[in-house]
């Protein structure tokens, strides 16, 4: 690797339609086209120059420039961080309606709908009684050894398969190249999973978050 001072990062006028005014655009490192980083957003945009045209998702910096990387080297990758807003949540009727125009979408639907945007980047407490608990696990032979597991380990493996579930279910349901009844029939799928993980649910304080199956037939 050549040790050779990199170029500055290209400035741009505030005005200046262009990803390098965005703050989810980062510089990670230099090739032809001079610099080039990823959108934290898009990451299947892969690294792109600073001048690319902005997309729906751009977020002005607000006059406050991008740290500037350090001078003979490129910065090391970073896994990408989410820049949502922290939000308190106060907890209303799940299945009330809320008036978005001619969309109409349940309370519910609406705060999954911010979840899978910002990678659900608030995670859900853990139920009071199970703080500082720990999962026992009992052998079936008396010589073998038994183990314990904290429950707040195995809270968090939890969150982390149902977060996939709904990130899984997010592409499923924007997929240009699946028909409406493969993607019904795919969404059945992880529903019966949703309902299968629906005995985890008293690890969730919150009853917002936990898993929902299929709803019985009246």
């Amino acid at each position: 690797m050549s040790d050779a001072p990199l170029p500055p990062l290209p400035e741009f006028p505030p005005d200046a339609q262009v990803c390098g005014n965005c703050k989810l655009w980062r510089p990670h490192s230099v090739d032809h086209r001079g610099w080039v980083g990823p959108c934290r957003v898009q990451e299947n945009r892969g690294l792109f120059p600073p001048s690319a045209p902005i997309c729906n998702a751009f977020a002005p910096k607000g006059g406050v420039a991008a740290p500037a990387p350090l001078p003979g080297r490129v910065p090391a990758a970073r896994a990408p961080r989410s820049v949502a807003p922290v939000v308190i949540r106060r907890r209303a009727d799940p299945d009330s309606q809320v008036d978005l125009g001619d969309l109409q979408m349940t309370r519910q639907d609406l705060i999954d709908l911010i979840r899978e945007a910002t990678l659900d980047a608030e995670p859900p407490p853990l139920a009071q009684k199970w703080e500082g608990g720990k999962l026992q696990l009992v052998p079936g032979k008396a010589e073998v050894k038994g183990s314990e597991l904290p429950i707040d380990t195995l809270f968090h493996k939890v969150v982390m398969v149902r977060d996939r579930l709904r990130v899984l279910e997010q592409k499923l349901n924007a997929h240009p190249k699946l028909s409406d009844a493969e993607k019904v029939e795919m969404q059945g799928y992880i529903t019966r999973i949703y309902g299968s993980l629906t005995s985890f649910n008293q690890l969730f304080r919150e009853k917002g978050d936990q898993f929902v199956g299929a709803k019985s037939e009246e």
